[in-house]
This record gives structure tokens, C-alpha cells and sequence, in this order.
């Protein structure tokens, strides 16, 4: 670039910064009034309203005041807000203020409009003409999907036609252009070589420099319901998905909040590695949670599910185990649309018969009996939902309750109660009967004179019996404690017995198809029955029963909607079952949803397809209200990296590599055990003097890693963090972890420790061994002490370099 260009555009820079610094001074002392008017306003809220309640005027005027006064606080914080809002997106945009030019020329027009754009807009003095546009901006897309050359965008009142006529990216570092050049891509490889060359980081970083145009039409994608991203390791998916989160707080910031965004991460961790993302775009973070903290929250503290993390634990290492292959028949048929199927028909079937009650007891006796309680449910119009009889039945026993209630009054053990009353009971007694009194005596004032003389009469004979109205009051006050807890648990359902329900569906197949209409069955459901009764007696669940038990509990109690919610991202799609999939879609019916996943790494029992025309997902909404993206190139590892880890896939020739060059995968062949751990530690040691900050050892399982996290570090590697499903936050270093805690993180060099047939054999392990080979950026090294995995051996030998020791 000629140095004239140079310099115009490094002027332009300064003139930028320069009137961003001078709008920062404006607003700085604006920003700080208004935050003290407003601590004034809140500080003095209550001198400046009077209460008076004498009159329904002096009410009425004390009303308006106190919303005058709130009024007033609303709209000075509201300001300061906004204001603080402004004052952070420019300091944000000073050190860089932008990252890419274009000039387009709209059809029609004579000249061209230079368009520089950043993380969000900037208006000159005028008000009209902006110096740099926010990236989400609809002309803005233009820098996304289009070369030089003809081009357009939409905008609410319709496309804009045009000419591209340059486009520049720039890399600006603390108010100088370090590096400027003009792309005929739709992000120039220059740019994304320097990005993609430095080290991972502890946390995601925004993209909205080097958004590919494919990750752009995930992010402005506004007519699908269901938005499904099937993208390959390493290929954005993430990152595209939180841009598109900023995308719609901003585009539709009149009418979505962050709080009505919920994102579903793999793991806690996950949920800490993209934390600063959206805060870096000048937006607030959506809602995080996981799908087992949602099962622990629903299910409460009656029924432990059993975490994902511990099925896959099993399933990677329990076979040969009695039950092991019906546990894997149990997943698989309960993860299912047709499990779904039969517990809807099953719903029809106790609108019939079969609905399990638990009885009322109170001091050690059954008050209202289940028996009762059938008899009744049964008694309704057979053609009400099932749910509607439901509410019947519990207002039927609220009733009957208030009934028991007054009777248990008279009943001995209260009187026997009353002896053990303590003194602060009595005085509390005492002074709720003068208010009675006081009661008592206002009545009469509103009575004929002469009913009057006769209340006065039988009041002076002793009428307003103190000590008959306090025994009284003391026997409703002790019923009334009794009876509250159970009052409570009726408006909780608490006598439907739901255990009951879900495991009369597992009392044998005849039972089974009697009740589900259920067909295709496992082969092994008899064993599947008795082992999910057995988790039943304990009071646990297994993970694959965990939302099938909820969705037979809302099938009884209603469904719990949450219609506040706009928008559902869920990553790692590829784990989450059919079954799962629709209870969510029941659960948030007002919500659009995102699924971003990888088939190539569904290393669950319950993994649902993505891109398969007959996946669940697209009957989920329909095919009309259905967009499927498919990202195949890979960006997070080398060249070298992709081509190896590609190579183990079915189909896997269909990713494409970027073209960022590195060293081919190191295979290591050791002895044993103890040569192996040793040159694990010289290998980390040396990876680290090459300047690598972050290093995962990654083993198959949670048990792998403590046993390799013992044995490292007894070989001198101190350093190394044990990671967890208990580990919160993710950070850089040096760390030893299972496969499935990795997924989603990027390291900057990969270790896999053993990569041998034991470890990586069956065919349901390639997928396991393809995930963790594809979380290394840099530098990826495989060691095994016999054999390798028959998904190393097959590869090519030119794809990989063999040590020699």
C-alpha cells in the first residue's frame, strides 16, 4: 500500500480518536452528575414525600407524591444508563477504533460512501454523518459477504443494490494502524493467519473482525424458528452463535432483553469460558445454565438424577459388566421419539385407570386415604384432561382439609398442647384478642341503638369471655400449625405420587404395551425394567430417565412454560436427545431456537443428528420454519492437524482446512507406563520454552486423569491441574482432563495420553478420539505403550511424524 494511503488513513485515524477522546471528556461529568442526582433522589426519597393518610385526599396526594418522586428516580437512573451506556461503547472503540473500510456506491448515486467499520457506532458532532458503524449495522453485512464487485443488503424498507468499490481491513493497536491491507476475500487470510497463529486464551474473544460469511449468515439469520449450525471442529460455530446473541440485543433491542436469551452450555466451565464475549461487544450476558443444573432444579431434592458426565463414565467403561448391554438398550429406547410416544399414550391411559395417589396423614394416621382420593379422581367427567381433574381433586382436598381442620380442634391432643405453651404465645394470644375486642366494640357503633344496649348488656354480663376467646384462638393457632405444611405440599401436587407413576410403566412388557400402546421394544427390557426400578428404590434416577420422569410428572401437573424466554441456544446439540428436544420445545413454546453441534463428535448414547434428513430436529418446527448451515471449513488447528484428525471420520474428506501451516502430529511409541509419563513431562517442559501457555493432557475418562494426574506430577510435573466436573472456571496452563469436559475448549498443544486399542477401540470410541485430537491449535502428540488405536494406525503415514527415541 502506497505511503500516501498510509498516511491518509493514520490522519483519519487520529481525527477519529480525537473526537472520541473530546466526547468522552463531554460526557464524563454528565455521566457523574446524573449518578449523583440520582444517589440524592434515592438518599432523600422519604423527606421529600409526606404521608399523610387522614382523608382519602391526604391519601390520594401521598400517592401521587411517592410516584412523582419514583418517576423521577426512574428517569435519572434511566439517563445515567444510557449515558454510561455511550460513555463505555466509545472507551471501548478508542485503543482500535475499527477494523474494516468499505466503499460502496449505491445504484442511482455519483459517488461512493466510505464506510469504516468497529464494535459499534460513532455519530459526528452533526448528528448525521457516522464516523464509524456499528458491525451489526445492515450495511455493515456488506463487509461479510461480499468481494469488490456488485453487492447489496437489506434494510427494513427493502434491498439496496450497489457497487463495492474497495474493502480494507486494518489492525489497529492503541490509536496506530499496525498493519492495513485490501481483500479481495471475504476476510482476508492475512488477517485471520495473525489471529489464528497466537495462543489460546483462558476465555472466547469476540470475531467480529474476521466473521466468515458463512458464520454471518448465522448471525443475522431472523426468519427461522429453528436455526441448526452442523459445523466441524474448530469451524466458529461457538463463536458465530454469541455473535449472533449481540446481533439480536441489538437489532431488536425495543423488545428483547438479555434475560429472555437462555444459552444451554456442555459443562459449568463452558459457561466461564465465554462469559466475556457479549460484555466485550458493549452487551449484557444471556442466561447461562446446563441441562443437568435445569433436571436438579425441577426435580428438587425428592430424586437424584445421575449427571451425563457419570453415564458416559459408565458407558466407556463398564462393558463385560452384568446389565451392561441392557443399560445401553435402556438409553438408547428412552432417549427416543417413540418413548415419547408411548408416555403420551400413557397419559391417555390414566385418564382411564391407574393414577397412583399418596395418602394425607397427620399425627401418625392417614386422614384422607389414596383410596379416597382415586375414587374421587375417578368420579369426574371422564372427558376432562387429565391435568383438569388433577386441579379438581386438589381443590376437592383443600376443602376437605379446612374441614379436618375446624374439626381437629376439639380434638384431645390440642388441649394437651395447650399445657405446653410458652409464655411469648400466650402475650401473643392476648394482644391479637384486644384487637378483636377493639373489633368487637367498633361493631357496635354501627348497630341500632337500641341492639346497642343489648351488645353493652351482654358485654357487661361477660359476653367478650376473655379466657374462652383465648383457648379458642390458642387451638386454631395449633391446628392451624399443623395443618399449614399440609396445605402447602397439596398446592405443590405432593399427593400425586409421581414415582409411582413413571415406575408402574416398567412392570413388564405386558403391562408396558397394555398401558403405552408401546411396540419395538429392546430386547433386554426385562433387565432394563429391574435396573430402573432399583434406581427408583433409591430414590435416584439414570440420566436417560431424568426428563422422561419430568414429562410424566408435567403430564399430571401441567406443563411448566416459561413464555418469557425468546430465544433457546443450545450447543453441543449433537448430545441432547429427540426426547430432550421436544420436552425443551414444550417448555419454552414462545422461543426461537439454535442448535449448534458436530455430529463427528456425538460421543453420547443419546445423540441426536443434525443434518440427517430425517432428523428430529427438523420435524421439531417443520421444514418451512427450519434453517440448516452447515460450516465445514476448520480454523481452531493447523493444516497438518485438520488432514490427520479428518482422516478418521466417515465422510471426514468433506472438512476443509484453513491455511495455516504448522508441524504434523507427533506419535510417540514408548515401552511402558513410566518411559511414557517421562516423556510427557520433557515433552510439556519443552512445549512451554516454545512459548505454549496452555497444554491439556487429555485422557479417555475422569478416572484416566486421576490417574495420570498422580503419576505426572510424581515424575515432576507439579503444575498440572486435575480438571474435573466440578472445576468452575476454565484458566491457562498446564492441566490433565477427560475427553468430554474438553469439548467446546481450545488448548494450544494437545497431548492425548494413550491412544492405544484399549483406550480408542470400539467403533463408539473414533468419535471420542476425534474430539480430543481436534482441541489443539498448534501442536497435537499421541503416545501409546503397545499398539495404536485402529483410528491411528489407518492414517497415512505421511500425515503424521513417528519420534524417535
Amino acid at each position: 500500500m502506497e505511503n500516501k494511503q498510509w498516511q491518509q488513513e493514520q490522519e483519519r485515524l487520529e481525527l477519529v480518536r480525537n473526537k472520541l477522546e473530546a466526547r468522552i471528556a463531554e460526557l464524563e461529568p454528565e455521566v457523574a452528575g446524573l449518578h449523583d442526582q440520582a444517589t440524592d433522589i434515592r438518599r432523600r426519597f422519604w423527606e421529600e414525600v409526606t404521608i399523610n393518610t387522614a382523608t382519602d385526599e391526604d391519601f390520594e396526594e401521598t400517592f401521587h407524591n411517592i410516584n412523582q418522586q419514583s418517576a423521577l428516580l426512574a428517569e435519572r437512573e434511566r439517563g445515567h444508563k444510557l449515558l454510561t451506556e455511550k460513555w463505555r461503547n466509545m472507551t471501548r472503540l478508542l485503543p482500535s477504533p475499527y477494523f474494516g473500510r468499505i466503499d460502496f456506491q449505491e445504484d442511482g448515486l455519483s459517488l461512493s460512501e466510505q464506510i469504516y467499520i468497529g464494535v459499534s457506532s460513532f455519530i459526528d458532532e452533526d448528528g448525521l454523518s457516522f464516523l464509524i458503524y456499528d458491525w451489526r449495522t445492515p450495511i455493515a453485512s456488506l463487509y461479510y459477504d461480499y468481494s469488490p464487485g456488485p453487492a447489496s443488503y437489506v434494510t427494513p424498507t427493502g434491498r439496496i443494490e450497489g457497487t463495492m468499490e474497495l474493502k480494507r481491513q486494518y489492525q489497529i493497536q492503541n490509536g496506530q494502524i499496525n498493519n492495513m491491507f485490501d481483500a479481495s476475500e471475504t476476510i482476508g487470510d492475512e488477517l485471520l493467519q495473525q489471529v489464528l497463529g497466537k495462543g489460546a486464551d483462558s476465555q472466547m474473544k469476540s470475531i467480529v473482525a474476521t466473521i466468515q460469511k458463512e458464520q454471518n449468515a448465522i448471525i443475522r439469520d431472523d426468519k427461522s424458528r429453528m436455526l441448526i449450525v452442523q459445523g466441524a471442529a474448530g469451524s466458529g460455530k461457538t463463536s458465530a452463535a454469541l455473535q449472533r446473541v449481540a446481533y439480536l440485543l441489538y437489532k431488536h433491542r425495543q423488545s428483547i432483553r438479555a434475560d429472555q436469551i437462555v444459552l444451554f452450555s456442555p459443562n459449568p466451565m463452558f459457561a466461564s469460558y465465554i462469559s466475556t464475549v457479549l460484555p466485550e461487544l458493549g452487551e449484557e450476558n444471556m442466561q447461562q445454565t446446563t441441562y443437568q443444573e435445569f433436571l436438579d432444579y425441577w426435580l428438587g431434592a425428592s430424586l437424584r438424577p445421575e449427571d451425563p458426565f457419570d453415564q458416559i463414565e459408565y458407558v466407556l467403561t463398564a462393558q463385560g459388566t452384568p446389565g451392561y448391554e441392557a443399560r445401553l438398550q435402556g438409553i438408547a429406547y428412552k432417549s427416543s421419539e417413540a418413548f415419547l410416544q408411548a408416555l403420551q399414550n400413557y397419559g391417555l391411559w390414566l385418564g382411564r385407570e391407574g393414577m397412583q395417589f399418596t395418602g394425607i396423614r397427620m399425627r401418625d394416621r392417614e386422614v384422607i386415604t389414596a383410596e379416597r382420593m382415586r375414587s374421587e379422581f375417578y368420579g369426574y367427567d371422564r372427558s376432562l384432561p387429565l391435568i383438569n381433574r388433577v386441579i379438581l381433586l386438589q381443590e376437592w382436598l383443600l376443602n376437605e382439609l379446612t374441614l379436618l381442620e375446624r374439626k381437629e380442634r376439639e380434638a384431645d391432643w390440642v388441649e394437651e398442647e395447650l399445657n405446653y405453651l410458652d409464655t411469648d404465645q400466650y402475650v401473643e394470644a392476648f394482644g391479637m384478642l384486644h384487637q378483636e375486642k377493639e373489633l368487637f366494640d367498633l361493631a357496635e357503633t354501627y348497630v341500632s341503638a337500641r341492639e346497642r344496649i343489648n351488645k353493652k348488656r351482654r358485654a357487661d354480663e361477660g359476653d367478650f369471655d376473655y379466657g374462652l376467646k383465648e383457648e379458642e384462638l390458642l387451638r386454631r393457632k395449633i391446628v392451624q400449625g399443623l395443618f399449614k405444611p399440609l396445605r402447602k405440599s397439596v398446592k405443590k401436587f405432593a399427593f400425586v405420587d409421581v414415582k409411582a407413576l413413571y415406575g408402574q410403566l416398567f412392570e413388564g412388557e405386558a403391562a408396558y404395551r397394555e398401558r403405552t400402546n408401546g411396540a419395538g421394544l429392546p430386547p433386554l427390557w426385562a433387565k432394563i425394567c429391574e435396573q430402573t426400578k432399583e434406581m427408583l428404590n433409591r430414590n435416584e434416577l439414570f440420566y436417560e430417565d431424568a426428563t422422561p420422569y419430568l414429562y410424566v410428572k408435567e403430564l399430571v401437573e401441567g406443563v411448566r412454560m416459561n413464555t418469557e424466554i425468546k430465544y433457546v441456544f443450545i450447543d453441543e446439540g449433537q448430545d441432547y436427545s429427540a426426547f430432550q428436544y421436544e420436552y425443551l420445545k414444550k417448555l419454552f413454546p414462545r422461543a426461537r431456537m439454535t442448535v449448534l453441534g458436530d455430529f463427528g463428535q456425538a460421543i453420547y448414547m443419546q445423540a441426536t443428528s443434525l443434518d440427517a434428513a430425517d432428523s428430529p430436529l427438523i420435524r421439531l418446527f417443520g421444514e418451512a420454519d427450519t434453517s440448516l448451515i452447515r460450516l465445514v471449513r476448520s480454523y481452531r488447528s493447523t493444516k497438518e492437524i485438520v488432514e490427520f484428525t479428518r482422516a478418521m471420520l466417515p465422510g471426514g474428506e468433506e472438512i476443509q482446512a484453513f491455511e495455516r501451516r504448522g508441524r504434523k502430529p507427533l506419535l510417540s511409541k514408548l515401552d511402558d507406563g513410566e518411559q511414557r509419563d517421562a516423556q510427557i513431562v520433557a515433552d510439556i517442559s519443552a512445549l512451554k520454552a516454545e512459548g505454549f501457555d496452555s497444554i491439556a493432557v487429555i485422557t479417555k475418562t475422569a478416572a484416566d486423569s486421576r490417574d495420570a494426574h498422580e503419576s505426572l506430577r510424581a515424575y515432576g510435573c507439579e503444575e498440572l491441574r486435575l480438571i474435573t466436573k466440578e472445576t468452575p472456571e476454565f484458566e491457562k496452563g498446564v492441566m490433565v482432563i477427560p475427553v468430554y469436559l474438553a469439548k467446546g475448549v481450545e488448548f494450544d498443544a494437545v497431548l492425548i495420553y494413550d491412544a492405544s486399542p484399549e483406550a480408542y477401540g470400539r467403533d463408539n470410541e473414533r468419535k471420542l478420539l476425534y474430539t480430543a485430537c481436534t482441541r489443539a491449535m498448534h501442536q497435537l502428540q499421541l503416545y501409546t505403550t503397545g499398539d495404536w488405536s485402529p483410528f491411528v494406525q489407518s492414517q497415512p503415514a505421511e500425515l503424521y511424524e513417528a519420534a524417535g527415541y
